[in-house]
């Protein structure tokens, strides 16, 4: 298992039975419903993220078969990049992935301590190597591209940090965060995404919150805590942005996708639009929105990637 190996999670175990209530909808709770489009589970082992082109194509990383998937529009398979290894355009465990305007695929080679950089076409570009610390290798998770400013943000896991790099000459300009529990700290940052003002908006997993960054990594806001409520998280780990700057988290030991407004204030729950309850998904960790208002979903345990439309608003029965 690609996540739990990283961390010892004895300690916050809940009951069965604490689980099963935090998993039941409250009555009148709003609901932002999805009704489902397709379902890519291509002989996927444990996919970890999900990333969409601006031409639509769909790309999964295929993390424990050291691979990135790709997919047409609506789902058909069009190839794989590709192999184990730690030779060019080989992976050894990947986990996060972006794609910038111009096409080109950024992987987080996780157990390579590097990003890898493709074409389009899926030819190899170039790779950055991740400096680690004293304490630990290099652990890229994920990473984001701001197209606008031309830097790169990569999430070091191991190191409760974010590297932050130059795309002109890959040169590592700056650093933000150690590890802790306040502003600008971190326990195991895990997926990022970008909003459209380029504020990073990071999964700050044994934190149980995502934690909101200016450009340059002044704080801005804590989004979710510790809990098992409306708002809370028990463990957070994908993070996606919509076309109304609405930030949704996947929580993927309760199985559910929390909306907050962009102040940070719980607003909704996925729901499914049949049931008008909140909808359940099994481990959701990766999850992304396209120009399209899609939302697609990495289900690691079911070993698919689900892509629904949103379909608008109502309250759980």
């Amino acid at each position: 298992m690609i996540y739990l190996r990283r961390h010892n999670y004895s300690h916050i175990w809940l009951s069965a039975i604490i689980l099963l209530l935090a998993v039941t909808p409250a009555h009148g709770m709003r609901l932002i419903n999805v009704e489902l489009l397709f379902e890519i589970s291509d002989q996927l082992n444990q996919p970890s993220d999900v990333a969409v082109s601006k031409d639509g194509r769909i790309y999964v990383v295929d993390g424990v078969n050291n691979r990135i998937r790709i997919y047409n529009p609506q789902g058909t398979p069009i190839s794989a990049l590709g192999t184990p290894g730690d030779g060019e355009g080989e992976f050894k465990y990947p986990l996060g992935i972006d794609i910038d305007d111009a096409g080109r695929i950024y992987v987080a080679d996780s157990g390579n301590h590097r990003v890898q950089i493709f074409d389009r076409k899926g030819a190899f570009i170039s790779q950055i190597n991740l400096p680690g610390t004293k304490a630990h290798p290099a652990d890229p998770t994920d990473l984001v591209v701001d197209d606008t400013r031309n830097r790169c943000y990569v999430v070091d896991n191991d190191n409760h940090r974010i590297l932050v790099y130059d795309l002109a000459g890959l040169k590592l300009i700056n650093e933000y965060g150690k590890p802790g529990t306040g502003k600008r700290e971190f326990r195991y940052p895990f997926l990022i995404a970008l909003d459209k003002n380029n504020y990073l908006y990071i999964v700050d997993v044994i934190n149980t919150r995502v934690q909101e960054l200016n450009p340059e990594g002044a704080f801005v806001n804590f989004i979710g805590g510790w809990g098992v409520e409306k708002g809370e998280f028990f463990r957070p780990k994908g993070v996606a942005l919509d076309q109304q700057g609405r930030i949704y988290v996947s929580d993927s030991y309760m199985g559910v996708i929390q909306i907050f407004e962009s102040t940070g204030n719980f607003f909704a729950a996925l729901g499914e639009s049949a049931t008008n309850r909140v909808k359940k998904f099994k481990t959701p960790v990766g999850i992304f929105i396209d120009h399209q208002n899609r939302l697609y979903i990495v289900e690691m345990y079911a070993n698919k990637v689900s892509v629904y439309r949103l379909v608008g608003e109502t309250e759980s029965n």
